[in-house]
């Protein structure tokens, strides 16, 4: 379950909702959005090219839509990912037994992933079709650009693998922790591109990464003398759920990099006369991947399907209709996403996400009964300074790029 993958917008920006789904939108020349599909915040990336000058010139002057449309747009953000969020704790930590007796915690995980990827699909194709005037498919634009879809392949498969990875680190970790650890993001993404891409970043990305990073080192540390609820569906094992959520930052990483050279890629000169990739393609493309690929696991190599229906016989509807609105909110959630950089712009995004963010965790504090340690307080207080770190500096004038 994602927070769609799981969106931060960077400078660079990236569009995660899974663990979600990355769809990049093109805002500038310089700058690319990621978001995941998984219902996550966005993570930006700044990436400095050697040997280029940088001149500061005034960022365009964006346009001025309606007071109406930019509420409506923040309503509806906030809406569907702090609900998105709610829900997506209570799927992976509520008590959904209907009998007294004997606990029921809801496991198969992938099938949540499966829905939210089939939602996703549809919102995505219908965005797409509504943008362009005309019925889109995501099967078109794929096969239509055929040297494209071994990138389009391996980004699903790491969406695949690194949404369950992180999912099962619930069986050991509480969902706070869940939340404060993805915030780590920043830092297997900048390693990634540095291995990958040679990307060198600007000072306040290392600030913020550090800062997040300590502050998760104490939450983590400050949970070992941490009262545990009665019935936890976590184990304890804190070390175990810290290295599957390492293990699937680190495909996260590999996904947001490897998108920003696709987007590179679809708008390189030899490409000239093709259509243009954008945020709605990428959206519903690895979506409709990403089901196919869910999909064949759950059938054909788990025994999650008979899991989830067995679950649903045994205890009621009450989960199902739970993870039907996860992943259509989701889903929609994104659209607002979308039209919110198209008539604004990253900044008030990134203003809208990083609020949204902090209000997720300090739902998961007074909705679901932590109860934190002074040093787990301490920890969760430079998750924060970190974002907020982060989302000042990008508030500050832009900086276009000239060789």
């Amino acid at each position: 379950m994602t927070e769609a993958s799981g969106v931060e917008t960077k400078d660079r920006p990236r569009g995660s909702l899974s663990k979600g789904i990355p769809v990049e939108f093109k805002l500038e020349e310089t700058s690319v959005v990621e978001m995941r599909v998984d219902g996550s915040d966005s993570e930006v990336q700044e990436a400095e090219e050697p040997g280029v000058n940088h001149e500061t010139k005034p960022s365009p002057a964006p346009s001025s839509p309606s007071i109406f449309l930019l509420v409506f747009c923040c309503m509806g953000i906030y809406s569907s990912f702090l609900t998105w969020s709610y829900l997506q704790e209570k799927i992976s930590s509520k008590n959904y037994s209907a009998h007294l007796e004997s606990p029921a915690y809801f496991k198969a995980t992938l099938v949540v992933n499966a829905v939210q990827s089939f939602f996703a699909i549809i919102v995505g194709t219908l965005y797409l079709s509504v943008k362009t005037g005309r019925v889109a498919y995501p099967t078109k634009f794929m096969l239509s650009n055929l040297d494209l879809f071994p990138r389009f392949l391996f980004i699903a498969l790491s969406q695949s693998i690194s949404s369950p990875i992180a999912y099962r680190s619930l069986n050991h970790v509480d969902y706070l922790f869940y939340l404060l650890a993805k915030s780590c993001k920043l830092i297997p993404v900048m390693v990634v591109h540095w291995l990958m891409y040679g990307s060198r970043f600007p000072l306040y990305k290392y600030l913020a990464a550090v800062t997040i990073t300590v502050g998760v080192l104490i939450f983590t540390l400050g949970a070992t003398s941490s009262g545990k609820r009665e019935s936890s569906p976590n184990d304890g094992n804190t070390l175990l759920g810290l290295s599957q959520l390492m293990l699937s930052l680190m495909l996260d990483g590999y996904t947001n990099s490897t998108q920003d050279e696709l987007f590179k890629l679809s708008s390189s000169a030899d490409r000239k006369g093709k259509e243009k990739l954008t945020g709605g393609h990428l959206m519903a493309i690895l979506n409709f991947l990403n089901f196919v690929i869910t999909s064949i696991n759950i059938l054909c190599f788990t025994s999650q399907w008979s899991q989830f229906t067995g679950f649903i016989s045994q205890n009621g509807l009450e989960v199902l209709f739970d993870i039907v609105g996860f992943g259509l909110l989701g889903a929609l959630g994104q659209v607002f996403i979308f039209i919110t950089l198209e008539q604004f712009s990253s900044i008030v995004l990134v203003t809208v996400t990083v609020t949204r963010k902090m209000l997720s965790m300090c739902l998961s504090v007074f909705l679901f009964g932590h109860r934190l340690q002074p040093a787990q307080w301490v920890g969760l207080g430079l998750g924060f300074a970190g974002i907020l770190t982060e989302s000042i500096f990008k508030l500050k004038p832009k900086k276009i790029k000239t060789v």
